[in-house]
């Protein structure tokens, strides 16, 4: 019995060895773009370079409109790079506001190598650069996914205008600890990306969208996120809306002209 004990014991301390080594290759799927990789799209952009530091370089889009109402700073999600992502940028643009959007460290043409400490660093550097050029009063906010810890960081340590947050998670260990739940993950999880701390301090007024049928992080997060904070958080449930297919509901559409419409 001993003997099968420590060799359960041994597999399990094999696999969170494995997990701790491993866990970036499931976490961010990135696609990286050459230096000289060239942008197209139909509205009006410049590419955007932020100096972190030595070495570390991060790489946005800046779609820009005539006038603004404001800023949309858009953190994505742990797929792909801003070339993709940049398609979304017109569910904002339409309605008279500037979008930036950024890439994570090693995403893209961004470089630099990842942690928890350095990515929230990075867009809170992004963040105090912009809060330069736009009153915060009209900066808005936006996670999607992955992004949704860091946009929820963020605006627990400024003032932005509005948080809204997209297929947003309770914190990244709970994400985690449902695929591998008999596995004590937090012990060797580098990123716990803890939205339901951040949350509490934010000030503005969050909005959630979140997909009734989405698999991947189930609504229930959510609605564990209104629930600290039910006067400051609206929660707006997308029927049948999956994980990464709200901006085809028409709804998703309606709730955002409707959120910056009333800003």
């Amino acid at each position: 019995m001993s003997s099968t004990i420590l060799y359960i014991a041994g597999a399990i301390i094999l696999l969170l060895i494995i997990i701790y080594f491993v866990q970036e290759k499931f976490i961010f799927k990135p696609e990286k773009l050459p230096a000289d990789f060239k942008f197209v799209y139909d509205a009006p952009f410049e590419e955007l370079f932020f100096d972190i530091e030595p070495g570390v370089r991060i790489n946005g889009l800046h779609f820009y409109v005539e006038k603004p109402l404001g800023l949309i700073l858009y953190f994505h999600g742990n797929t792909r790079s801003i070339k993709g992502w940049g398609k979304y940028a017109k569910d904002f643009y339409r309605y008279k506001y500037d979008v930036v959007l950024v890439d994570y460290r090693g995403f893209g043409k961004s470089t630099g190598k990842r942690s928890e400490r350095k990515m929230l660093a990075d867009v809170q550097f992004i963040y105090t650069q912009l809060a330069n050029k736009y009153n915060e009063h009209h900066i808005i906010v936006y996670g999607r996914s992955i992004g949704s810890g860091f946009a929820a960081k963020v605006a627990s340590d400024n003032r932005p205008r509005y948080l809204i947050l997209d297929a947003p998670y309770y914190s990244f260990i709970k994400v985690v600890e449902r695929f591998l739940p008999l596995l004590p993950v937090k012990y060797v999880l580098r990123y716990h990306l803890r939205t339901d701390k951040w949350i509490r301090k934010v000030n503005c007024h969050t909005y959630i969208l979140h997909g009734t049928k989405d698999m991947l992080i189930p609504i229930r997060h959510s609605e564990n996120l209104q629930k600290l904070s039910p006067n400051k958080i609206t929660l707006i449930r997308i029927n049948g809306g999956g994980h990464n297919n709200l901006p085809s509901f028409p709804e998703y559409h309606n709730f955002i002209r409707d959120i910056l419409k009333y800003d």
